[in-house]
């Protein structure tokens, strides 16, 4: 049966389009220029996969070139970071360069620009420069330095060079057009002055070129014919082909640029910037934090190679900006995960369980199955005998009718073991129970064939055995961020969104055949989810990072928390209704533990902006939100609809909404002037007891 033919992204299609129109393709070359200021992403995953994946489609070198322009932010730590994320990602590169290594080159390309008249030295403050480059709407104006004779320019060019003058005094700048619609195209900078010691060049150069003049001459140097960058320089690109308009020559490649839509990611930051500040603050341990999107955190969380490149094939190459679901990538993970990691058994929340009708001192090596999902895994050997450790949350004592784990006169079946049935539990004086006493069916081995080991019981229960249990630090990592846009809000900063519980060390136990795990090895603890050995593991210690849940929790409670708030709004409506004030005052008491219990800041602002409308109950909700919810304050929902919902509650024929427009007036200290009038009004008119004694506390 034939395979299905992929459909060719836009990007292909140029490239097809190129090799139609002529354009030889021996002379295809891509390139990934990281600039070397911090550690790569997941954003840069996409780019990678996109420019490595068209050499390998085309046959067509690709290089790695460092856009190491900038050494007050890049550093070699950076460059053998990428360098190590890329290999390990699967690709190679045809060439390491370095826009350093063209220093000379862009240099003199500089001086024939201040020769031909296309660039002069200005002196202005940056503060001057600003203002003098106009708005979008309006056009800039000829700065006092801009016709400087050639002469002039040179000198002050070399004198840049040899470091005669203090950084931000001077700088070069190309002359093309100050009423140029586009503000990149009115006079940009092309050089300015560092006295910063290079990771390559050291104190070479004093004058450091701009991003936007290297980079395209950096892609004509190599002779690079698809650039391919992500949106945000769709107005750089007039630019780029005006640099390369002056020193082009019709007999070798001229590059073009293309844009295609970065990869947008919820519950993440991706600005190196806020990356770096994590790092700093030491809110994160390191760039390669299993909770960071760095592509070396990603690895040292578990994630693996084949998972990220399946991951930027399934969301495509596409011209328009979107926000991928960060499930996505989980669900990349555990469909390579499930194929390849070996099952094994670990307890992260013992309770000793004792067998009571197991004879002491005997141990039985039972089979397992190290894959379902891969016959050539195999089976191993785990040990089993009269004390386990099961899950502590695996049993209740008393335990409701849908509850299909160990429970008091309940069985569940061990893992590959025998069928358990609950008798007895000891408890410490604090009642905490310290062990569960159970009985086992001799005749119950799993897989033996007997009819008592075919007999159905409501659950199946991971276990260890005490004696030969493996003692290990587990580390239950979760999102960095509570919020699925925490660097979008105004007002706010991204770091107000840090999930709290993003990490969670414990000592857990697992199955003695994990004793030889090395570094780097993944695994399915049954039940629990997917773990690999962190770096920090020894020979006398086993350190294991959760990856991944075997399914994802938060959609659970993504989904949860949305179906809460529905039903809390259906509570509104009962509450309204409700007669009896001790009735009413406990659906209210519901309504507010409900709302204090959401902690998706998103959900609970576009909930409360969908409520502010022409409704009494949908006021109320809106109001009871802003009130009691302990994430949403007044200054996180835009003006108009903050106004909107004071001015129409204000007036609410339901003294309930009164009441709880005029306590959060009280406490919004912005706004509470801008309603003087209306509340004066409503003081002079107000005849309920209620809404006058909150109206006399204002």
């Amino acid at each position: 049966m034939a395979s299905e033919e992929k459909s060719l992204h836009f990007i292909e299609q140029i490239i097809e389009d190129s090799l139609a129109n002529g354009f030889p393709q021996d002379k295809l070359r891509f390139r990934f220029p990281p600039e070397p200021n911090g550690y790569l992403h997941i954003g840069h995953a996409k780019s990678i996969c996109l420019n490595f994946g068209l050499g390998l489609k085309y046959n067509a070198p690709v290089n790695l070139r460092f856009d190491d322009t900038n050494p007050a932010k890049e550093e070699q730590e950076y460059v053998d970071a990428i360098k190590e994320d890329l290999k390990w990602l699967g690709f190679n590169w045809s060439e390491e360069l370095y826009s350093s290594d063209y220093f000379q080159q862009l240099y003199e390309w500089a001086v024939a620009m201040i020769k031909n008249g296309k660039a002069y030295v200005d002196s202005q403050s940056s503060e001057d420069m600003a203002i003098q480059k106009g708005t979008p709407t309006q056009p800039g104006v000829d700065g006092p330095y801009r016709n400087r004779s050639i002469e002039e320019n040179l000198t002050f060019f070399e004198g840049m060079k040899n470091g005669d003058f203090p950084e931000g005094s001077h700088v070069l700048r190309a002359k093309i057009d100050m009423a140029s619609t586009n503000m990149l195209m009115r006079d940009p900078l092309m050089y300015r002055i560092l006295h910063r010691h290079h990771h390559r060049t050291g104190n070479e150069w004093n004058i450091y070129p701009m991003y936007d003049f290297a980079h395209g001459e950096s892609d004509y140097i190599e002779q690079i014919s698809h650039s391919i960058c992500t949106l945000e320089f769709v107005m750089h690109r007039e630019l780029y082909d005006w640099f390369l308009d002056q020193i082009y020559d019709e007999n070798k490649v001229r590059p073009h640029q293309y844009e295609f839509a970065r990869l947008n990611l919820n519950y993440t930051v991706m600005s190196k910037r806020k990356l770096l500040q994590l790092v700093q603050e030491n809110i994160v341990n390191g760039w390669d934090d299993p909770r960071m999107p760095t592509i070396s955190g990603l690895r040292r969380r578990g994630y693996t190679a084949a998972a990220i490149r399946k991951f930027c094939e399934v969301i495509g190459v596409a011209k328009r900006e979107n926000i991928i679901d960060v499930s996505l990538l989980d669900f990349c993970l555990r469909e390579d995960l499930n194929k390849t990691a070996p099952r094994v058994m670990a307890v992260l929340d013992p309770v000793k369980v004792v067998i009571t009708n197991y004879p002491e001192g005997v141990e039985e090596w039972l089979e397992a199955e190290n894959n379902q999902e891969d016959e050539s895994a195999g089976y191993r050997k785990v040990p089993f005998s009269r004390e386990l450790y099961i899950e502590r949350d695996d049993f209740l004592e008393v335990a409701p009718a849908k509850f299909f784990r160990l429970s008091i006169g309940n069985e569940v079946r061990l893992k590959n073991g025998y069928i358990i049935k609950g008798e007895s539990v000891i408890k410490d004086s604090n009642g905490f129970i310290t062990e569960i006493q159970v009985t086992y069916d001799t005749d119950s081995l799993s897989g033996s064939g007997s009819e008592a080991s075919k007999r159905k019981v409501a659950g199946t229960l991971h276990w260890v055995s005490i004696s030969h249990a493996v003692e290990a630090e587990i580390r239950l990592y979760d999102r960095l961020f509570i919020d699925e846009a925490p660097d979008s809000h105004k007002e706010k900063s991204f770091l107000e969104f840090m999930n709290a519980e993003s990490l969670q060390i414990v000592k857990g136990f697992v199955e003695p055949s994990l004793s030889g795990a090395k570094i780097g090895d993944h695994f399915q603890f049954q039940r629990l989810g997917y773990f690999v050995v962190d770096k920090d593991a020894t020979d006398s210690k086993l350190v294991f990072n959760k990856t991944v849940g075997l399914k994802d929790a938060w959609e659970e409670k993504d989904k949860k928390e949305a179906n809460l708030l529905m039903n809390t709004q259906k509570e509104i409506n009962k509450y309204v209704k409700e007669k009896d004030e001790k009735n009413a005052s406990l659906l209210l008491n519901t309504i507010v533990e409900n709302i204090k219990s959401i902690d998706n800041f998103s959900l609970l602002c576009q909930t409360l902006v969908k409520n502010v409308k022409n409704d009494n109950n949908s006021l109320l909700f809106a109001n009871l939100l802003l009130h009691f919810s302990v994430k949403v304050k007044a200054n996180d929902i835009d003006l108009e609809i903050v106004h909107k919902l004071y001015t129409m509650s204000l007036k609410s024929q339901l003294a309930t909404v009164r009441i709880f427009v005029l306590l959060n007036l009280k406490r919004d200290l912005v706004n509470n002037s801008v309603f003087e009038a209306q509340i004066t009004e409503l003081r002079n008119t107000e005849k309920n007891e209620k809404v006058l004694e909150v109206l006399n506390s204002i």
